[in-house]
């Protein structure tokens, strides 16, 4: 199911979801086949257009939207948790940061920050519940202070009135954002918080069915979000928005990439045949805060390249595509941008590590022998 029918799903019912039925492939694509209660259910436009993160974080755990207390006890304890042990801080000094990928540091880091938890091993769900929101709360923090670390500045702690959107950005580029800026970024955090079975929740809720702890889930999952075939995405759109410097340039561009039966980044998605819904909400960021900050013709590019990819291969962007100019605009290295999708995807990888603990079966496929049969053991002088 989507991120969407999963909040849905997740917003109509308080009962936690029932068991997975089967795994199966279909048309090539694999397909996680599960069953939930019905119910009301809550539109998913309404979540994207007046949600704040915080707010998704506790529906994907709870099944249902806070009141304005628990909203605000949850905004405290993120914000209380941002801040890391100092000697978290100080090992991003001890990288070659020059030549550690921001996701290696990320994969390393939340390793590390287990050391400082007292409740690492916790096995009650008050415990286990209170981890998600320790580990959601400091993986900002990571990227942050080691992006400012690698810059040769000093990593910055959270301010009690920001949210945590603008704690994120004032972490990273120590400025207050703006309210475009944090409403952008936002968006973002929202639109990119879960998405069904991907390979990195499935390597997630993998490692935690056999009961392992909840860093050693997020570490996994972080792991499998490095490969270039599932994050990485919108880093790879911005550098090819790079290379068109100009409107009049798209169609030349753009052919030559069709000569070379070249992929164009951002289009195209494996489960949304017929557009991502996530997109028109990031294409109307994108504008907005092109505009504010004087970069007007990423946004034309953008929608130029959009129009003839639409006309001429019938493909529609997705969430990457636009998301890729909303960070570009806000001076974010192009490299965080895979590292950013952690801290929005923690949100939907903890609660599907919450899940699996509640109804838990170790995952143990079975694996179909292809090769030859009934071979003997030769001795080595004959091979």
């Amino acid at each position: 199911m989507s991120f969407f029918k999963r909040l849905k799903d997740k917003f109509a019912t308080n009962k936690e979801n029932d068991e997975v039925k089967s795994l199966t492939e279909e048309q090539g694509q694999d397909k996680l086949e599960d069953t939930h209660s019905e119910g009301s259910t809550q539109d998913v436009n309404d979540l994207a257009e007046n949600a704040e993160f915080e707010e998704i974080v506790f529906l994907l755990k709870n099944y249902r939207l806070p009141t304005e207390e628990e909203l605000a006890d949850l905004k405290k304890k993120l914000n209380y948790y941002m801040t890391l042990n100092p000697r978290v801080y100080k090992h991003f000094e001890e990288y070659v940061t020059d030549n550690v990928h921001p996701m290696t540091a990320l994969r390393t880091s939340v390793s590390y920050i287990a050391h400082f938890d007292p409740n690492a091993e916790g096995e009650s769900e008050e415990k286990i519940l209170e981890r998600s929101i320790r580990i959601q709360a400091k993986v900002a923090s990571l990227v942050t202070a080691f992006a400012r670390v690698r810059d040769g500045k000093e990593p910055l702690k959270p301010k009690a009135e920001l949210n945590y959107a603008g704690n994120f950005l004032y972490m990273l580029r120590g400025e207050l954002p703006t309210d475009i800026e944090v409403e952008a970024f936002n968006k973002a955090l929202v639109l990119h918080a879960d998405h069904e079975l991907n390979a990195s929740a499935f390597t997630a809720r993998c490692a935690v069915s056999s009961l392992s702890d909840m860093y050693s889930g997020i570490v996994a999952a972080v792991g499998s979000l490095k490969g270039p075939l599932h994050g990485g995405a919108n880093e790879r759109v911005m550098n090819m928005l790079s290379e068109v410097k100009s409107v009049d340039q798209v169609d030349d561009y753009l052919d030559e990439k069709f000569a070379n039966k070249e992929k164009i980044m951002g289009f195209g998605h494996r489960v949304y045949k017929e557009g991502d819904p996530r997109a028109k909400y990031l294409r109307e960021m994108s504008r907005k805060i092109t505009s504010e900050t004087g970069r007007s013709e990423l946004y034309d590019i953008s929608i130029a390249i959009e129009k003839r990819m639409k006309e001429e291969k019938g493909l529609i962007p997705n969430v990457d595509f636009f998301s890729a100019t909303v960070y570009h605009s806000m001076d974010i290295p192009h490299d965080l941008f895979t590292p950013i999708f952690a801290v929005s995807r923690t949100a939907g990888w903890t609660a599907h590590i919450l899940e699996q603990y509640r109804d838990n079966r170790i995952m143990r496929p079975r694996a179909k022998y292809i090769g030859e049969k009934d071979r003997k053991y030769i001795p080595i002088e004959e091979r």
